[in-house]
């Protein structure tokens, strides 16, 4: 994420302001922008907010009154008007709404196809924000639908899954990366299917019998070697989408140090560990795990300091470090 600050006084604010601590300037989001701006701007007709000002919480902006911005948009289900008007779905949906504005900030950024600033694409994906009453939601991706079971937004219930399914990481954002991950696996590796079978797998293994298998009996001994997480070796689809999830937490990350002035240094790695899709491209994605590794380190290293476990609780394998290469490879060559 960048760094952002008051258009009035300059004081620093973050993505989610709607209004300056300072000097009280009312804030907002401009997508078409990229940037927070004073509201109501200096344009003609200048700028409003979104429709889910309110429900949402949501600091994005729009041209006209009763508008819904273009995360809003992008949600086809949610709870009813009467569950959202205070209590734990309210505050789910909240936490829902920020998550996947954040992760569409960041495609925005990466300039990917299907998704737009201006609103829905024609085949990009949707969202169903959904709350369990009667039947289990069950948190995932089919034909460009985006579900998420919104008592993940829960600290407790997520906790509680996390230990269960023993996986080190689990957020409501890192669902949301996992399941765009599916989607965009169509997009990113249209034409270079064969490299993409040679690094995570035949996707045309049947899903649902490798789910169960994963379910039933675990991931292979030293998956770890190559595999960013045990769900990855569930499938190949999960593999791509665990390390497109990953993928995207080291970009939003480091752009994050890099926009206040973090710098850490460490040892770099070996340039022979890296894949080759590109001599140009390559070179970026080695500069990025060389910035990469270092602050993981240094962040996991403060954590422990005052009693936590690691923020960043990954082993990247060369195996792995290759497939995240891969994913680079096709989102630059893909990005607008």
């Amino acid at each position: 994420m960048r760094a952002f600050s008051c258009p009035s006084c300059g004081l620093l604010v973050f993505f989610e302001s709607a209004a300056c601590l300072r000097c009280g300037t009312t804030l907002g989001f401009s997508p078409q922008r990229g940037e927070i701006v004073a509201v109501p701007g200096e344009e003609p007709g200048g700028y409003v907010r979104c429709a889910n000002s309110v429900v949402a919480q949501c600091n994005w902006l729009v041209s006209a009154d009763g508008e819904l911005c273009a995360s809003c948009t992008l949600t086809r289900t949610r709870p009813h008007d009467a569950d959202l008007a205070g209590g734990p779905i309210a505050e789910a949906f909240v936490v829902a709404e920020a998550a996947k504005r954040r992760l569409l900030f960041q495609l925005f950024e990466l300039g990917l196809p299907g998704v737009s600033t201006s609103g829905p694409v024609a085949g990009g994906p949707v969202f169903d924000l959904l709350i369990a009453a009667g039947e289990p939601v069950t948190t995932g991706h089919l034909d460009g639908v985006i579900t998420v079971d919104l008592a993940e937004s829960d600290d407790v219930h997520r906790e509680r899954m996390r230990r269960e399914l023993g996986e080190p990481y689990r957020t409501v954002l890192g669902h949301l990366r996992h399941e765009i991950g599916h989607y965009y696996w169509t997009p990113l590796v249209r034409g270079v299917e064969a490299d993409a079978r040679a690094l995570f797998g035949d996707e045309s293994d049947d899903y649902g019998a490798a789910l169960e298998h994963h379910y039933l009996h675990g991931p292979p001994p030293g998956w770890e070697d190559h595999h960013v997480s045990a769900y990855a070796t569930a499938h190949p689809w999960e593999d791509w989408a665990e390390t497109f999830a990953h993928y995207l937490h080291i970009r939003d990350a480091l752009q994050t140090a890099a926009a206040f002035g973090l710098l850490v240094t460490g040892p770099t790695l070996d340039p022979d560990l890296m894949a080759a899709p590109s001599p140009d491209r390559q070179q970026q994605f080695k500069e990025i795990i060389d910035d990469w590794l270092p602050l993981t380190y240094a962040l996991n290293a403060v954590n422990r300091s005052v009693g936590k476990g690691d923020l960043y609780p990954f082993v990247l394998s060369p195996p792995v470090i290759t497939k995240l290469t891969f994913v680079h490879d096709r989102v630059e060559v893909m990005g607008r």
